[in-house]
């Protein structure tokens, strides 16, 4: 065997026990891209509220507004009514205390130091819990804000293109991106391609995706696939100046070390372990009803036979 002495030289098992071993940092195959963080145009907000004043829908007339007026008549008047419940937004916490035993960071913290190590997987738990939150929350939620017309559902199960073009008819000014877990993302590029129409690929943000009419597909595992296999597509149209679907955030809380992103040492208690609350501030608000829409009722299980 290899590592069996020869010839009265010293083995390499036991020559290994005095070399240094070269190690990673500790890896963790939870942390995903998280694309819709970077996707979205992100709003600073006072006091962690943020109010969508909307206007009132208009009665369906054009006799407050004349084109190319006639002789002396009065002009009509017009006004524009505001809302008068308006919703509010109340940024969210998300949030722990990372508890790491001072014995354990004084002495096992070479090459890679344990706080720095705990707090940066601890991070990253957070940041992944945000994007769920953006998803599934029940206030601010991507999911609970879509208005009853602006869901459909699919025609027979598997999401075809006419079921993608259903869901643009309902989000058309300026769509920006479809939403969906990597299985339905992989049964759009099935019914697409099964019908000789397959998507194309576009590069954004370092990565490369499918696309449907020139919007690309974005896959994330925040939409969750239930136990029959079925799922939502969103689509959605992003940024304030087009009265799209934002992401809301406190600039300055205490202890920032990111955006909205705090790190505070809490001391050291009778055990001798030293505490960290980490906590992510945010929200997501959908300035206008249009700018989001669903398709519900996904099936990501079917698959095709080809001769």
């Amino acid at each position: 065997m290899a590592d069996e002495a020869v010839a009265g030289t010293v083995s390499g098992l036991a020559a290994r026990q005095l070399s240094t071993v070269t190690k990673s940092a500790p890896q963790w195959s939870g942390i995903t891209p998280r694309w819709l963080v970077p996707l979205l145009e992100w709003v600073p907000v006072e006091a962690g509220v943020y109010r969508v004043n909307r206007v009132k829908e208009p009665k369906a007339t054009d006799g407050d507004i004349v084109c190319s007026p006639v002789g002396d008549a009065d002009l009509p008047e017009s006004f524009v009514d505001y809302e008068t419940e308006p919703r509010e937004f109340t940024l969210n916490a998300v949030t722990t205390v990372l508890e790491v035993q001072t014995r354990v960071s004084d002495l096992y913290s070479s090459p890679h130091d344990q706080v720095r190590e705990q707090l940066r997987l601890t991070v990253e738990k957070v940041k992944e819990r945000q994007e769920r939150q953006l998803f599934n929350n029940e206030e601010y939620g991507l999911l609970n804000q879509i208005e009853p017309q602006q869901r459909a559902k699919t025609r027979k199960g598997a999401p075809t293109p006419d079921d993608l073009d259903g869901l643009i008819s309902r989000v058309w000014k300026q769509p920006s991106y479809f939403l969906a877990h990597p299985s339905a993302v992989a049964a759009i590029g099935r019914e697409c391609t099964r019908r000789g129409v397959p998507p194309a690929t576009v590069n954004i943000m370092g990565g490369t995706f499918l696309s449907w009419r020139g919007i690309p597909i974005i896959p994330t595992d925040k939409l969750d696939v239930d136990a029959k296999g079925k799922t939502s597509i969103l689509l959605i149209r992003t940024g304030y100046e087009k009265q799209g679907v934002i992401g809301l955030f406190q600039p300055g809380v205490p202890g920032e070390v990111g955006p909205s992103l705090s790190v505070r040492f809490m001391g050291i208690d009778k055990r001798a372990v030293a505490s960290y609350l980490v906590s992510l501030y945010c929200s997501a608000a959908v300035l206008s009803p249009d700018a989001i829409g669903a398709l519900d009722d996904v099936d990501v299980t079917k698959f095709h036979e080809y001769a």
